[in-house]
């Protein structure tokens, strides 16, 4: 099962490594990791996103715990609250006149936003859940794609 987990943290240096190493020590592969400050520039938040099982889970959240920077640690894919969650993509294409009218249609299609137009490339940013990021993708493919930047997943309680 995949597990959506928030980490709150003393916004220090050394945090994330540790944090990291403590998932990669019980053989849970990090699927996705992002990590930004909150209103609060002395705490960071943490959304890790990493399958396993509920056991090993259980481990890293009681090891989490012990490291003296973590605040509080919260599996939201289980817990009993909604939580909103969303990825970034920034797509670079080639692009040459004929096609430009299609990438316009296909990007507002898919609730797409062209960010940046040069002489013959554009740069399209996507928003939305993992699947919606997919999906989005798939759309794109058809277009001369250079490179895409994609985000780790953030997620929010409500």
């Amino acid at each position: 099962m995949k597990h959506t987990i928030s980490v709150l943290v003393e916004n220090k240096p050394g945090v994330l490594a540790r944090i990291a190493g403590l998932f990669s020590a019980r053989g849970f592969n990090i699927d996705s990791l992002s990590v930004g400050r909150t209103e609060d520039p002395t705490i960071s938040e943490m959304t890790v996103v990493a399958e396993g099982n509920e056991r090993i889970l259980e481990q890293i959240t009681k090891q989490l715990y012990k490291l003296i920077d973590v605040i509080k640690v919260e599996d939201l894919s289980k817990a009993k609250v909604e939580f909103i969650e969303r990825e970034l993509i920034l797509v670079r294409m080639k692009v040459n006149p004929r096609e430009e009218k299609k990438i316009q249609e296909t990007t507002e299609k898919i609730g797409a936003q062209i960010l940046k137009k040069g002489k013959d490339v554009l740069i399209v940013e996507v928003v939305g859940k993992q699947n919606e990021i997919e999906t989005s993708l798939d759309f794109l493919k058809q277009f001369d794609i250079q490179r895409i930047f994609r985000t780790g997943k953030i997620a929010m309680k409500l």
